[in-house]
């Protein structure tokens, strides 16, 4: 746990990428597995994450980004993309690879799958796009805590159009939505903030025990 809170204590949202440092295959695929390990509701992972080395699609989503730089210099770009709904064929299709997953017959999973499809049914279009916004954060903290500890920057961002990044990716087809960006990748020698103490409440304020 001691490096773990050191390593906290390390990251930050990185505000200068090196973009001559490249993240290494070997890395990258433990950063994925770290996306993939995530929690989510019921475990339906209600999201898709691209991973964006293409620098002229990147150079087309810096505008949408507010022209921020990370966007172009960091190592890859992360988009995690909600689904806009959650129909009954998606549940169908998780309680499948459950079954598969755990060697069980299908009649074992339908119980939880009547639960999933009355709860998630029942919500509109919209509360059903809010809460698989919801789920791609549990992701990215995630790969924030996995990649402080391979000490590889991110930088997570809300401050970017949706609109416009879902049009550059061609997200509105296929039922998605870009809920966050991440550039990853290393800090830039250059970049002051990584030498500011952090910030933070004291724990008299933030926790209260009841």
């Amino acid at each position: 746990m001691s490096t773990f809170l050191e390593n906290q204590n390390w990251r930050y949202a990185t505000k200068k990428f090196d973009s001559a440092k490249k993240i290494s295959n070997e890395d990258l695929k433990t950063l994925k597995e770290a996306i993939r390990l995530s929690s989510s509701s019921y475990g339906l992972q209600p999201y898709t994450v691209f991973i964006i080395e293409n620098p002229d699609l990147r150079a087309k989503i810096q505008p949408a980004a507010w022209g921020q730089s990370q966007i172009v210099d960091a190592s890859h770009l992360i988009v995690f993309a909600n689904r806009t709904n959650v129909t009954d064929e998606d549940i169908d299709s998780y309680l499948k690879n459950v079954a598969q997953t755990r060697n069980l017959p299908d009649t074992a999973v339908k119980g939880y799958g009547d639960f999933m499809k009355g709860g998630i049914g029942a919500k509109s279009v919209e509360e059903k796009a809010i809460w698989t916004s919801k789920q791609t954060y549990l992701a990215l903290a995630n790969l924030m805590n996995a990649a402080a500890e391979l000490k590889i920057d991110v930088t997570p961002m809300e401050g970017f159009v949706p609109a416009q990044v879902n049009e550059i990716l061609g997200f509105d087809k296929l039922g998605l939505n870009a809920s966050l960006l991440a550039p990853i990748g290393y800090r830039s020698t250059e970049e002051a903030t990584q030498h500011l103490k952090k910030v933070r409440k004291s724990n008299e304020e933030l926790f209260i025990t009841l």
